[in-house]
C-alpha cells in the first residue's frame, strides 16, 4: 500500500516512554488518518491508536487500513520510523 506522510513528531520522556504521531494518507482511501504511537519499553514494542486526521471517514476503510496495520510489517515500521526521525529535532 503506498502511503504519503503529511506530518510526524515523537517525544521521550522518563514516565511516558516514546510517543509519538504520525499523519499519512493512504492511496485509494478518502480520508487521511493520524496514528498514535506509544511504547514504553524502548524503541520496539508500540502500542497504537488509528484515527481519521481531519473529521470522519468511512469506517470500512478505517478498519482495512487498521487491518493493514496489523499485516503489512514494512508499513507500520514505515511510520514508526517516520516518527523516530523527528525525535530531539
Amino acid at each position: 500500500m503506498q502511503i504519503t506522510i503529511l506530518n510526524a513528531e515523537m517525544t521521550y520522556s522518563k514516565e511516558e516512554g516514546y510517543v509519538g504521531k504520525v499523519q499519512f494518507e493512504a492511496e485509494g482511501h478518502t480520508n487521511p488518518y493520524e496514528i498514535a504511537l506509544q511504547s514504553k519499553r524502548g524503541t520496539r514494542d508500540w502500542g497504537y491508536g488509528l484515527f481519521f486526521l481531519h473529521e470522519s471517514g468511512k469506517e470500512e476503510q478505517l478498519l482495512a487500513m487498521e487491518e493493514q496495520l496489523e499485516e503489512d510489517d514494512e508499513l507500520f515500521d514505515q511510520l514508526v520510523e517516520a516518527a523516530k526521525a523527528k525525535l530531539d529535532k
